[in-house]
């Protein structure tokens, strides 16, 4: 079986800067925007991509490209900020020339996917949010966040090894290496603080209550980049979204075990994901929490225990990962037939 063509391509954003974009695979496209430092033909040679995307490109056109000043991409004339990253993506969705897309936000492009989604709510179908965050400045304290760039700033070379640790805690030494010579090749030490200083400004909660696109929020429990809270508050932010909790460390994809990851991804995109997460009696307490009935009623509805009601409601809580009666409510609401 012949492997699918990895085919790169470019097309022109505003003042005329040329965005390399690749596409592999075949099927409706799945736009992912990039999340970090970022070389289409560098990223392409490590085999631990290759594997993540062709896995996804078996059902699905991926489409990938380099953030301007990144790779095969021209330099931006200004500052980057979430709104040159939303306009970046949408002249690479214009250029495919399809109605609607879905996406795939990583980390801190999971910011730009669902600020796109918001503004141009026509033209996303489904969203796919892993690793990512609301409000950039969560994401660690002040003193973290500012040790971080003044490493990065002051040894590149050392600041590139410590974010590859960061970043792909689970993957193996030779993914390891290959990112750390990736970084290296790609950006400056200032670029790198820069597109660093981007993802702790970002933010995105304007919004969110108003997003239609389907959304699947994943992220694993022990990310040490971006720490899991801040997903879980994400999905609790978007109507009707369902959050998968992960095992593992690495902040990238492709990095550990991607099995259960790229099931959950291709199981959304078609739609197929399943909604049997509860037993029927807790269908049926969430229901009743739909309603609006508190602990009490729904023990008399049931004809059962308040008590029982109450452990009812806390394993709801346990298997949807959630806090809040309005965000069960807001599940039964999604999952209803």
């Amino acid at each position: 079986m012949r492997r699918p063509r990895f085919e790169v391509r470019f097309c022109t954003a505003g003042d005329g800067v040329r965005i390399a974009y690749a596409t592999v695979g075949q099927g409706p496209p799945l736009v992912m925007p990039p999340a970090w430092i970022s070389h289409l033909e560098l990223l392409w040679q490590d085999p631990a991509v290759r594997a993540f995307f062709l896995a996804l490109a078996a059902r699905r056109t991926v489409v990938l490209y380099d953030k301007p000043g990144c790779g095969l991409s021209d330099p931006w004339p200004s500052r980057q900020t979430v709104d040159v990253d939303v306009r970046v993506l949408r002249t690479v969705v214009d250029q495919l020339e399809e109605r609607r897309v879905d996406l795939l936000g990583v980390s801190a492009a999971a910011v730009a996917s669902l600020a796109f989604a918001v503004r141009h709510p026509e033209r996303v179908g489904r969203l796919v949010v892993y690793g990512g965050y609301a409000d950039g400045r969560q994401i660690g304290s002040p003193q973290v966040r500012a040790a971080l760039l003044d490493l990065v700033r002051a040894h590149w070379g050392l600041g590139s090894d410590v974010l590859a640790d960061i970043f792909m805690a689970d993957a193996d030494p030779d993914v390891r290496t290959h990112f750390v010579r990736l970084q290296r090749a790609t950006a400056t030490a200032e670029f790198a603080c820069e597109l660093l200083e981007q993802c702790y400004e970002a933010r995105v909660e304007d919004g969110l209550d108003r997003l239609a696109a389907p959304a699947l929020v994943l992220h694993r429990d022990g990310d040490r980049a971006i720490p899991y809270r801040l997903g879980r508050d994400l999905a609790a932010r978007i109507p009707g979204a369902r959050l998968v909790r992960l095992p593992g460390r690495s902040h990238l994809p492709w990095a550990g075990d991607t099995t259960r990851m790229i099931q959950a991804i291709l199981e959304h995109l078609d739609g197929t994901e399943p909604d049997a997460v509860l037993t029927p009696r807790q269908l049926e307490v969430a229901a009743l929490v739909a309603d609006g009935l508190s602990n009490r009623q729904i023990a008399r509805a049931l004809g059962i225990e308040e008590r029982s009601a109450e452990g009812h409601l806390e394993r709801i809580r346990q298997r949807l990962d959630v806090r809040s009666r309005a965000q069960i409510a807001a599940w039964w609401v999604r999952h209803a037939r």
